[in-house]
């Protein structure tokens, strides 16, 4: 699947992460120090929504439960050995593309 627009870059401001829908799928996208993440927006743990927790430096927390997760790999801060999809992002202008093949 070819990339495809996610948001504008000023939707999405440094050290904050948000929820876009992107072909069905929900995505959260990530801007940590002006460079753009996407991982699944669906923990692991109860399925709580990772664009509405909160972002600290690259880990967001599960605003459910307190999962935390890298948003640069999409592995789960307490056990690596596990995680969510992480996906390609592209800047094109001043628009974010993501790749959620």
């Amino acid at each position: 699947m070819p990339f495809e627009r996610a948001a504008k870059t000023a939707d999405v401001a440094a050290g904050t992460i948000h929820e876009v829908q992107m072909a069905g799928k929900p995505v959260a996208l990530a801007n940590v120090a002006g460079k753009f993440y996407a991982i699944s927006n669906t923990c692991l743990h109860r399925g709580g929504p990772l664009g509405q927790g909160s972002l600290q430096d690259k880990i967001v927390s599960c605003p459910w439960h307190g999962w935390e997760y890298d948003v640069t790999t999409g592995k789960v801060v307490q056990n690596p050995a596990a995680g969510v999809a992480c996906y390609a992002t592209e800047v094109r202008g001043d628009e974010i593309f993501v790749d959620i093949a």
